[in-house]
């Protein structure tokens, strides 16, 4: 698709106070003073507990209504009050959980539509931990964090693909989760690992990805390895991977996907858009 509102991928954990940087700008990237927030928590196993923190949060950050799109099942998802709700949201934002479930209930459903629809129109999609792990065309959904580098030890399935050319991983440093992104590139050397920490955030504008918040991003470029046995090996065997780049970004870098280089804040600031200008 081609996306024209911002994307953000957010690590998990960010902050909810009324101080929240992160989700202050996905508020502020809307280009409305007051904007209508839609927050879907199909991902978590306590939807009421979930919805009542972001209600509190994105009205005080100045939303003049924070909607709940309560989609729990693929009946909900085609359901024309529910996607109503998503098609007067200028901000999309989906909680954290477990991806599959999203994956599950929103794949090939009226209300992922409508959602890419709001999307291309201009509206704000951002996500939390499972709601930003399911924003790439592959996402991780397991894995352990202490022994990831064996074949076939990471789970990939299918995301929603609002993102080309990059796996998320969430709670990326505060679980260990190095190996996991390593495992992924030695597989398939063509993704850009993008490791997001917790109150830690990156926003797509095409081929380049800018962090931001308080915490770290760490990307794990996989393209230029020169070497692993991962094609020689049974399930659960340890994998050799040679020459990986990583970078740790924090708020105000960015990184271009097609040149596969760190930008500075400086030179980012020539690439500002009109609509993020005001909060680089």
């Amino acid at each position: 698709m081609s996306a024209r509102g911002p994307l953000i991928a957010i690590g998990g954990a960010e902050d909810r106070s009324d101080e929240a940087d992160i989700l202050k700008r996905v508020i502020d990237w809307s280009g409305k003073s007051s904007p209508v927030v839609g927050v879907i928590t199909t991902a978590s196993a306590i939807p009421d507990e979930v919805f009542r923190d972001y209600h509190a949060t994105f009205g005080t950050l100045g939303a003049a209504e924070v909607l709940d799109i309560r989609v729990r099942d693929r009946t909900d998802a085609a359901d024309d009050g529910f996607i109503d709700l998503i098609g007067r949201a200028d901000v999309i934002f989906i909680s954290g959980g477990d991806q599959m479930r999203l994956t599950n209930v929103f794949g090939g459903s009226a209300a992922l539509a409508m959602i890419r629809s709001r999307h291309a129109q201009g509206a704000v999609v951002a996500g939390t931990s499972a709601g930003a792990a399911c924003q790439s065309r592959t996402m991780v959904y397991g894995g352990s964090p202490d022994d990831s580098l064996r074949k076939g030890a990471v789970k990939m399935a299918a995301g929603f693909g609002f993102v080309d050319g990059v796996i998320i991983d969430t709670h990326f440093l505060q679980r260990g989760r190095f190996s996991r992104l390593m495992e992924v590139g030695a597989t398939n050397p063509e993704y850009l690992g993008v490791g997001l920490g917790e109150d830690a955030a990156v926003l797509f504008e095409g081929d380049l990805i800018r962090a931001i918040g308080p915490g770290h991003v760490i990307l794990v470029d996989s393209s230029s390895i020169t070497g692993s046995n991962v094609f020689d090996l049974d399930d659960g065997e340890a994998v050799t991977v040679h020459n990986v780049t990583m970078h740790a970004l924090i708020n105000g870098y960015g990184y271009s996907l097609r040149e596969r280089r760190v930008i500075a804040p400086s030179e980012l600031e020539e690439h500002s858009t009109e609509q993020s200008d005001a909060y680089t």
